[in-house]
């Protein structure tokens, strides 16, 4: 039973119109081997072979989104520059919703580039400036948001800390969300600390949720249920950042959802092999969302969330769940 219960979840996530916000990347993937090392100093060469480019941060949050539903939208900053218009179009390709895409000569698009070799990432590579929006880009921003949110389901923030969210922005979101009703969830970033009232949740990862409770990180005890340490900070994110429910992802241990006036629900790690990590928390923020959207409840979909993350962990690069591979892992059960 468990499994159809899931299935009839996930068949309602293609009626949910999902709008991201956030800190758009594009994630450049370069592949190749390794024969020699070079003589100039002691790293490997590599000869690349091949290259792969990506949505990547918000952007990628909304790709996941875009495998469940043809109803997905972005908005944020890219720069009027060659990644930028590459970003763009990879979304548009996508058929993702791009008109809250603000390009501008003087924003920069964020490039993480990733060099694999053998299926070993050797070296990251990130072109970043961080700069929030001007005057008029804040304003353009806030016209698209009151036009956008009363025509969807749902929003998500995706921060990666690189600019573009603001407080101003956040209340604004928040105004709008709470004026017209409509779900609203959170990927935080411990250093740009905004508030998000009536956020229905938020979702850091175990070192984030440390962080944001300002406490000292404690080595990961198993079972997670029994880590005092970790149950006491997501309690205390729930009292600090007031939303209905906090997600903390584990890695390898999963995921622990805290919710208020309940005891925290703990979700193994669903993942039959990590080959790689990269944008596994956006699959869970974008996924948790559709459940949430659907009619789920946050326990169920934290477990949906969880099967999705153990998807894209077993792929290459930056990854998406399809909805065939998240219900063959209900299926398994």
């Amino acid at each position: 039973m468990e499994g159809l219960q899931y299935e009839r979840i996930a068949e309602r996530f293609a009626a949910q119109r999902i709008l991201v916000a956030g800190d758009l990347m594009l994630d450049e993937f370069l592949w190749g081997k390794v024969s020699r090392i070079s003589p100039e100093a002691p790293v490997p060469v590599v000869d690349v072979t091949a290259e792969s480019y990506y949505p990547g941060g918000a952007a990628n949050v909304a790709r996941n989104i875009r495998e469940f539903t043809a109803h997905a939208s972005v908005m944020g900053m890219a720069g009027a520059d060659p990644y930028g218009d590459r970003l763009v179009s990879l979304l548009h390709g996508s058929g993702i919703e791009t008109t809250g895409v603000l390009q501008h000569a003087s924003s920069f698009t964020t490039v993480k580039t990733r060099i694999i070799a053998r299926h070993q990432q050797v070296v990251r590579v990130d072109r970043e400036r961080h700069a929030p929006p001007t005057a008029e880009q804040t304003e353009r921003a806030m016209a698209y948001l009151a036009s956008a949110i009363p025509l969807v389901d749902a929003i998500v923030i995706s921060d990666y800390c690189k600019g573009f969210l603001t407080q101003p922005l956040a209340d604004c979101i928040c105004d709008l969300v709470r004026a017209h009703g409509k779900l609203l969830t959170v990927d935080p970033h411990p250093h740009n600390p905004l508030r998000w009232p009536g956020a229905a949740a938020i979702k850091p990862n175990r070192a984030e949720a440390f962080l944001s409770a300002g406490m000292r990180a404690t080595d990961p005890v198993d079972p997670p249920t029994e880590d005092e340490h970790l149950i006491a900070a997501g309690n205390r994110l729930l009292e600090i950042w007031g939303a209905e429910c906090v997600l903390v992802t584990l890695g390898e241990q999963g995921m622990m959802l805290f919710q208020r006036n309940a005891a925290p629900h703990h979700t193994p790690t669903r993942a039959q092999a990590v080959f790689d990590v990269s944008g596994a928390g956006d699959t869970a923020i974008a996924v948790f969302t559709l459940g949430l959207a659907a009619g789920a409840s946050p326990c169920e979909a934290a477990e949906l969330a969880n099967h999705a993350s153990g998807v894209v962990v077993g792929k290459l690069g930056t990854a998406t769940a399809t909805k065939d591979e998240l219900l063959a892992g209900f299926r398994k059960i």
